[in-house]
């Protein structure tokens, strides 16, 4: 199949709200929540993708002319790409009932293994979701980092438990998931946390500790105080709360703040290989993508999975080759232009 192929394929399946735009942008599916819209008047998910649209790359070939290497190290394990699929959850209510959040996960997590990356697993409040999602991690070698919203401290206990069987290599909180509407007022609660609970989860976790849903330098500074080894500048694609900034214009001075001291993703209207490579020059040491990859597991399958990868990578490598960068390590902020 060719993208666009899997694309067309996706739009007979997927819906009513996800329309598998050509450009994945937030236009047409606005503040449909559900669905894979924004939350309020639809604007983060927009701001998200059109910022990454704003900065441009400084080409430079006058470089030695050898061989692009796009692959990743992160806590002892090695990819083809600094990209991992972002967590999705109540696949049924927001993508159409093609697939449930077990089928979902049994496929993408599969699929990014055997495509040289990883998945990040959702969590959900029927406990079949996680349960799920840990035996797809273990049964491709813990090769995919399970994502638990944040519960109370009892439930957190039992998912933990769940979350190390399956011997991940990394185990993350999506903290943003506080904002959640589906969230609210529930027994157990779920909610913020404050630095000393989240020591308490590091230790649950046992883990490296991923700390996703950070959007300020504050936030950034407690996660590392917590303990976290690595964190995500999201907004939950703008599904939390209204008018956020762009995860690519708080991702500098984050940078500027704990880089070197955690490793450092970014998620937020990623689209393609160069957008990757404008998040890696803004300091980034890795990105989370989250609704095109739905579209491709709907759309395609493993397949789709497959071809999405390969695109990012050519994409990806593409760029590095014409801004002078050789390695990962080699891009930074002189290889982007922002006014």
């Amino acid at each position: 199949m060719t993208y666009q192929e899997i694309l067309e394929n996706a739009r007979t399946c997927m819906g009513p709200y996800c329309k598998a735009c050509p450009v994945c942008n937030g236009n047409a599916c606005k503040n449909t929540v559900p669905g894979p819209g924004a939350k309020g008047i639809g604007t983060g998910f927009m701001r998200n993708y059109q910022k990454w649209q704003e900065i441009c790359v400084n080409m430079d070939t006058i470089c030695e002319n050898k061989p692009v290497d796009t692959s990743f190290e992160l806590f002892g394990q090695k990819f083809v790409l600094p990209v991992f699929a972002a967590p999705v959850g109540a696949m049924t209510l927001h993508y159409g009932d093609k697939l449930n959040d077990l089928q979902y996960n049994d496929i993408l997590v599969a699929a990014c293994d055997q495509a040289g990356i990883a998945a990040f697993t959702g969590d959900g409040t029927n406990p079949a979701v996680v349960e799920g999602a840990v035996k797809a991690i273990a049964a491709n070698h813990g090769h995919g980092v399970p994502t638990i919203k944040p519960w109370d401290i009892n439930t957190l206990t039992h998912k933990m438990e769940l979350a190390k069987a399956a011997d991940p290599f990394a185990i993350a909180m999506d903290i943003d998931a506080a904002g959640l509407p589906f969230l609210k007022n529930l027994t157990p609660p779920a909610g913020s946390k404050t630095v000393a609970e989240l020591k308490d989860v590091v230790k649950l976790a046992g883990k490296p500790f991923i700390l996703k849903g950070i959007m300020t330098v504050s936030g950034a500074k407690k996660a590392l105080e917590a303990g976290a080894s690595g964190i995500v500048v999201s907004n939950h694609g703008g599904r939390v709360l209204d008018q956020c900034p762009a995860t690519a214009e708080v991702l500098p001075e984050i940078v500027d703040a704990v880089g070197g001291k955690m490793t450092i993703f970014v998620d937020g209207g990623i689209r393609t290989g160069m957008d990757v490579f404008k998040a890696l020059a803004l300091g980034a040491d890795g990105v989370l993508i989250a609704r095109p990859f739905v579209t491709m597991v709907y759309g395609g399958g493993a397949e789709g999975v497959q071809l999405y990868v390969d695109k990012l990578k050519a994409e990806l490598a593409d760029t590095m080759a014409m801004c002078g960068a050789h390695s990962l390590s080699d891009i930074n902020r002189s290889m982007i232009f922002s006014k």
